[in-house]
């Protein structure tokens, strides 16, 4: 079966169907997670998380945030048109 068969088999899948096979395909790409890797993470979200509750954290509005994420992004994609 050709990519552009299975393609179009899959976008003819009801809209769930359609989500779950991206998020099977999208995670096929990482492959295996590092060791740890898991672990590390529910550490760091368990850090972040008591910085907030003790006040210790940097907070910043969604307007920023989002500004901060659309101009790292804008960053990247220029940075990609330059090479």
């Amino acid at each position: 079966m050709s990519a552009d068969h299975l393609r179009q088999e899959a976008l003819a899948l009801p809209v769930d169907e359609r989500a779950a096979l991206a998020k099977d395909l999208l995670l096929s790409l990482d492959g295996d997670p590092e060791p740890g890797a898991e672990q590390a993470w529910i550490e760091e979200l368990d850090r972040r998380a008591q910085a907030v509750a003790n006040g210790t954290a940097t907070l910043v509005t969604w307007d920023e945030a989002e500004k901060r994420i659309t101009d790292r992004l804008k960053a990247r994609r220029e940075a990609r048109a330059t090479r």
